[in-house]
């Protein structure tokens, strides 16, 4: 079987555009590795970086990896590989997330992945105010189409629901803001480029974006108790736009599914002209999660709460060198 070359540095590159993927606190929870004989890319979750006061089962964590590892899908799609992907291969590693190996004679290509590609790098979040335009009902036909192909459910919410999530939301910032040991892992994953000090992850102060003024859009506030000198204040959204990214299960093989379908939703919305960010602040907290289900279905496990829209794209955050996140074997 005819296989395309896949020397070292196409390796890095693949991997490159993989580490673009978003991650809880921009941590970059991910360790690649290659080898070269089974042309098999592996990936595995940093334990170094979990956040055990906010992420305590490390659900996030594996939404993290299972974004980058649909990042790599792409890539290698792109390049003009078939691969087959394993998720969880070790029961006794849990820490090994996932196995793709490329031009699988028994593997499968998804045609809907190359195409995403050019939204690799221009993806990123935004958490200044978009407007108030609606996204059109197509649009949000192909989005949850997307989710679907990753064995996820994207819905809109619409009222009641919106208000109720938005309540839960609200309520758990304040929880954050009284929770000692929260504020201070935030606070580990923040950085201030006033110092001069290299950043390559975490959120930058210059990603933190304005103060909300006005508006009910929930927007994760960085900052936290800290108070940035010459910081501006914006008018949010009245009425945001929001989508919840739910699994069947709750298992860490559903968290890696519903990494991969965050991903697709957000590599298509890119290039649909669509900005976003995320709401997660309600789904950290166990007590609060499980209301943020559908009120009609009231099945699935909520993952993630999406804030999608028209507006300004947000600075780039920072990724960590290549180097220190891939190995490559013989």
């Amino acid at each position: 079987m005819f296989t395309k070359t896949l020397d070292d540095t196409l390796v890095k590159s693949l991997v490159a555009d993989a580490v673009t993927a978003p991650s809880m606190h921009n941590a970059q929870p991910w360790r690649f590795s290659y080898t070269r004989h089974s042309r098999t890319f592996t990936l595995s979750a940093d334990l170094e970086r979990a956040m055990p006061h906010a992420d305590p089962t490390t659900r996030g964590m594996h939404l993290g990896c299972g974004a980058a590892l649909l990042n790599l899908r792409v890539a290698v799609a792109h390049a003009g590989h078939r691969t087959s992907t394993i998720l969880l291969p070790d029961p006794h590693a849990p820490a090994l997330l996932a196995a793709l190996r490329l031009d699988d004679p028994h593997g499968a290509g998804d045609e809907s992945l190359p195409g995403l590609h050019p939204a690799i790098r221009d993806r990123h979040t935004s958490r200044y105010p978009f407007t108030e335009r609606q996204i059109p009902e197509n649009v949000r036909a192909v989005l949850t189409d997307a989710a679907a192909r990753q064995g996820a459910q994207l819905s809109f919410l619409t009222t009641p629901h919106r208000e109720t999530v938005l309540d839960l939301i609200m309520h758990a910032e304040g929880y954050n803001r009284m929770d000692a040991d929260r504020d201070a892992e935030q606070r580990r994953w923040t950085r201030d480029t006033a110092a001069g000090a290299t950043v390559d992850d975490g959120i930058p102060d210059y990603a933190f974006g304005p103060r909300k003024r006005v508006g009910s859009t929930p927007v994760r506030d960085f900052a936290g108790r800290r108070t940035l000198p010459g910081r501006a204040y914006a008018d949010f959204e009245k009425h945001p736009q929001l989508a919840s990214l739910s699994t069947a299960g709750d298992t860490p093989a559903d968290w890696l599914r519903a990494g991969q379908a965050l991903e697709h939703v957000l590599l298509l919305a890119t290039l649909q002209g669509l900005v976003s960010s995320f709401a997660t602040q309600a789904v950290e907290w166990p007590d609060l999660r499980w209301i943020l289900r559908d009120p009609v279905s009231g099945t699935g496990h909520v993952h993630m709460i999406l804030r999608l829209g028209y507006g300004p794209q947000g600075p780039r955050t920072p990724r960590r060198p290549v180097d220190e996140v891939l190995t490559i074997k013989p």
